[in-house]
Formats: structure tokens, sequence, C-alpha cells
């Protein structure tokens, strides 16, 4: 049973022992009252020297209605009552109040400063109801910003097919030639589009059937198709690990998601640099890192790699979405695991990814 409970109990037994006591005591006042008024004379002084029953000085009392303690314990189960009623009928309004405000679209409302110096399950409601109200707020800002930076992702390949299209017309003699940009800008829009369904249905909580999955055939998957990517930038991919056990995870997402922070180690590391891959067991869990010989991310920003649309500093639009570490993330928590990302103290960028084994 909770605070709740007890002060309810200690309301309703205070009124009621109130009432005992008020009572209690008028009825001991009375009876002190109301002792014989005549004393009883010794048989000797009697007439006639018998015994006779004693006479008291009064007529005894017929029964009669306690009205005083009757009063009394309706005033103080009144008082106890409403001063129980305004205890606990304060907070609820003030939470309807905020529950109102919150449905009407004002999620800045808060209840936790009216609350006043409580300590019990309403208390603990009308902070669950500030946590509620500020987590929706944060998702209703993303989602708005995600919204904003769809709009402004699209807008620009389409720009790019509008303006094809005019060229087209202009300059039928480069037909060929525009209708090669405008099947690359039509293949830019269906990655784009692809990646915002898988995310969109990864942060709907669809991830897919978890499977075994080989963690060291994975890697080796994907480092065979990253050195081929990186040659052609003479970016070589060093792979660290050996007899690495199965995880439970969504065998193609789980690809996509180390391949994406793979790609995007290519993608910053210098021609020459050299992108490393280590992956081994602690306990019951499997840690990958990933490391670059890029030029890292600023402390402050390391926390919003992970979020949509999010590029470094001096990454053109050219150079993808900034979707691939945000994908990356939700597939790594949607099991049970955990990704974060450091600068390297020799330079360059380390994602740290950790698995359930």
């Amino acid at each position: 049973m909770g605070r709740l409970f007890w002060k309810f109990f200690l309301f309703i037994w205070l009124a009621q022992m109130a009432g005992i006591v008020g009572v209690g005591t008028y009825f001991w006042f009375e009876r002190q009252q109301a002792e014989p008024a005549v004393a009883v004379r010794p048989l000797a002084e009697r007439p006639g020297g018998g015994e006779h029953p004693p006479r008291h000085g009064r007529r005894p009392h017929g029964p009669r209605l306690p009205l005083v303690p009757i009063l009394s314990g309706l005033l103080v189960s009144l008082v106890s009552a409403l001063a129980l009623a305004w205890y606990f009928a304060k907070p609820i309004r003030h939470l309807r109040r905020a529950f109102d405000a919150a449905a009407g679209g004002d999620l800045a409302v808060r209840v936790g400063a009216g609350m006043g110096g409580r300590r019990d399950e309403l208390a603990d409601l009308g902070r669950d109801f500030d946590h509620m109200t500020e987590r929706l707020g944060l998702l209703v800002d993303g989602q708005k910003r995600l919204l904003h930076d769809v709009s402004h992702e699209m807008r620009s390949p389409l720009a790019r097919l509008q303006a094809a299209i005019g060229l087209a017309r202009q300059q039928p003699e480069q037909f060929e030639k525009t209708l090669e940009r405008i099947e690359r800008e039509g293949d830019r829009l269906d990655r784009l589009i692809d990646e915002l369904l898988t995310l969109s249905r990864l942060e709907a909580g669809v991830a897919g059937k978890v499977e075994a999955v080989d963690m060291q055939e994975l890697l080796e998957g994907i480092v065979e198709d990253a050195r081929f990517e990186g040659a052609a930038r003479q970016v070589g991919v060093d792979l660290l690990a050996s007899a690495l056990p199965e995880v439970r995870a969504h065998p193609g997402l789980l690809q996509r998601a180390i391949e994406n922070v793979v790609r995007n180690a290519l993608r910053h590391s210098p021609p020459g640099g050299v992108v490393r891959i280590e992956a081994g067991v602690t306990g019951n869990r499997l840690r990958l890192c990933v490391g670059d010989d890029g030029p890292g991310v600023p402390e402050a920003a390391l926390d919003r790699i992970f979020r949509p649309f999010f590029r470094g500093v001096g990454q053109a639009s050219g150079d993808g979405y900034g979707l691939g570490l945000a994908i990356a993330e939700r597939v790594i928590v949607a099991v049970d695991g955990r990704i974060r990302a450091r600068n390297r103290d020799v330079g360059g960028l380390a994602v740290e990814i950790e698995l359930a084994v």
C-alpha cells in the first residue's frame, strides 16, 4: 500500500478519534455532575432504627437526546471531510487543467510546481505527467524537424530533375546526356525514399524477425565490399576480429547498420588513410569499433551525428543524406544494443557498437 493510502487512513482515523474523544469526554463530565446530591444518614439516626432504602436528593433523570455530543461529532466530521476533500481534490483539479491544456496542443504545461511539497502518488503522477509532456514535446519537435529536412532534401533532386527536363526540351541534341542526368536524380530520390521508409519502420518499432546472425561472416562480407569501394580513393580497410559468436538480430538491418558506419568512415578518411574495424567479446557483450583517419567531429556534435540529416562541417549535400548513422543507431537500439561516437586520441572518429551475445 502506498503513501496515499496511509494518508487517507490517517485522516479518517484522526476524525474518528476526535469524535470519540469529544463524545466520551462530554459523557464523563455529565456523569460527574450527576452524582447523588443528598448524603445517606447512619442507621442509628433513622426513625425506628430499621433499615430503609436510601433516598437521594434529586429524582433520577429520564433518557434525553445528547444534542451537544451529536452536534460536536457532526462539526468535527464536517471539518475533517472538508480538509480531506480539499487535500485530494486540489491536485486532481490541477492535473485536469493540465490534461486539457495538453490535449489542446500546449505541451509546455507543467504541474510539478503546483504540487507543492507533496510526496505521495498524486505528486508522482504529476511528475510522470511532466515527463510525458516533455517527451511528447521532443517527439513533436523531432517530427517537425524531420518533415522540414525531408522537404529540403527532396527539393534539390526535384529541382535538378526539372532543370534536366527543361534542358532536354531546349537542346534535343543532348537528349542522351540529359536522360542520364534524369536517371541519376531518379536513383537519388529512390535511395532517399528507401532510407526514409527504413527509418520510419525502425522508429515505429517494426524491425523485422530476429534471427541468429554469424557476426564473423557478416563482418567479413562488409569488409570485402568496403575494400572494393575504398580502393578507388586509396583508402584501406583492416579487420581485426576472429571467431566471433552469433548475435540475435534482423540480418539485413544489422548488415545495413554496420555497413553504414563503415561507409561513413570511408567517406571521411583521406586518400592513403585506413579504416580499422576491431571486434571482440567481453563478458556477454560483443564490442565492435570502427575508426577512421578523418578530421573527427567537434565534441559538441558527437551526440548529434545520429540524428537524421545531420552532416559534418564541410560535407557537401552530394555526399549523402545524413540518414546512415541515424538508421544504424535505431537498428542497434532495437536489438538491445548501444552505439556511441568519440574522437580518437590519434585523430579521426571512432564509432563503438555493443551487442548482446
